[in-house]
């Protein structure tokens, strides 16, 4: 899994053949294909289960004592950070699913299933902020997240803080409804 994870994230699910993974993973084909009945349930198997680490890896600690706000900028700072250092290849559950050109695809459908944890988790943030439409706001958030993860792999560098600026932006656009303090 972690050798499939690995090599899906740096090199594209196209790209990596059967036979390189498994010499990579230092298996058999036929153990590969034991395991797997096909190369798409490998590659939705290795989303599903490395899949929690990479979105809990945005949150701070549920015990951390952040506001929302706070709680929301953390994410864009974290990404902040990561799309700066090597082997920064974006998001691979973005990654996935534009690779595979089918939203219907298996692997398209549990990477979409992290990316809902992403936007709720900026929903239940927004709420508590009390946005007047939480939902809108966990969407452009995410939005904002995706697109901050794209801009950083096609400019093969970090986002130099214009990801938390532009999160900034969104939560501040009616401050008479959002209060920063809560």
């Amino acid at each position: 899994m972690r050798a499939a994870a690995d090599l899906f994230y740096a090199e594209g699910v196209g790209a990596v053949g059967v036979e390189r993974l498994c010499q990579t993973a230092g298996v058999s084909k036929r153990s590969m294909y034991q395991l797997f009945a096909t190369k798409d349930d490998l590659v939705a198997e290795a989303l599903r289960v490395h899949g929690p680490a990479i979105v809990a890896h945005y949150f701070p600690p549920e015990d951390a004592d952040l506001t929302p706000r706070e709680r929301i900028l953390h994410v864009f700072r974290v990404l902040e950070e990561q799309s700066g250092a090597p082997g920064f290849h974006g998001c691979p559950f973005a990654n996935t699913t534009i690779e595979l050109h089918d939203a219907s695809h298996q692997a398209s459908r549990v990477a979409w299933e992290f990316k809902l944890q992403l936007e709720v988790y900026f929903q239940r943030q927004a709420a508590r902020l009390g946005a007047p439409d939480p939902r809108q706001l966990g969407t452009q958030l995410l939005m904002l997240f995706d697109g901050a993860s794209v801009r950083a792999v096609m400019r093969g560098g970090g986002l130099d803080g214009v990801a938390t600026r532009t999160a900034e932006m969104l939560l501040d656009v009616r401050p008479e409804v959002i209060d920063p303090s809560r």
